[in-house]
């Protein structure tokens, strides 16, 4: 429970990324998403796209591989803005969804090359990081 941003129940407070305006200028450009990750590679948000059109056409290792690389960025990009490994990161952050994005990619790449435990544990961290996250990339 919060209240004036203060969890009540003792947890950590909220990480909040700080925006990426390289990679977010660029793809407002309608540069590709390679483009992106060449110029910006620890854009969390370029890998997740990557990820993202990969699995689309049924590349599904290839998918996996852009995903961990973004999901690997953004714990690094999380840890210096203070996450300690758990926590909420709100996806109403803008600057989060490139993260989330990212995992839920992942998990997504992990179950369709058969990595079923990896995509269990990938889609509990992306529902404990923010269940709205969940439900906005994986709505029912």
């Amino acid at each position: 429970m919060t209240l004036s941003g203060k969890d009540l129940l003792g947890g950590p407070p909220p990480t909040l990324l700080p925006d990426e305006a390289g990679p977010r200028e660029l793809l407002e450009r309608e540069a590709t998403p390679a483009d992106v990750a060449a110029a910006h590679p620890t854009s969390s948000l370029a890998w997740a796209l990557l990820a993202e059109q990969a699995y689309g056409r049924g590349a599904y290792v290839e998918s996996y591989a852009y995903a961990r690389t973004g999901y690997h960025r953004g714990l690094d990009s999380l840890r210096r803005a203070g996450w300690k490994g758990y926590g909420p990161v709100p996806w109403s952050h803008v600057p989060n969804q490139g993260f989330l994005r990212a995992l839920h990619a992942l998990g997504l790449a992990a179950g369709a090359i058969g990595e079923d435990d990896e995509a269990t544990r990938v889609h509990q961290f992306l529902v404990d990081s923010d269940p709205a996250a969940a439900q906005a990339l994986s709505p029912t």
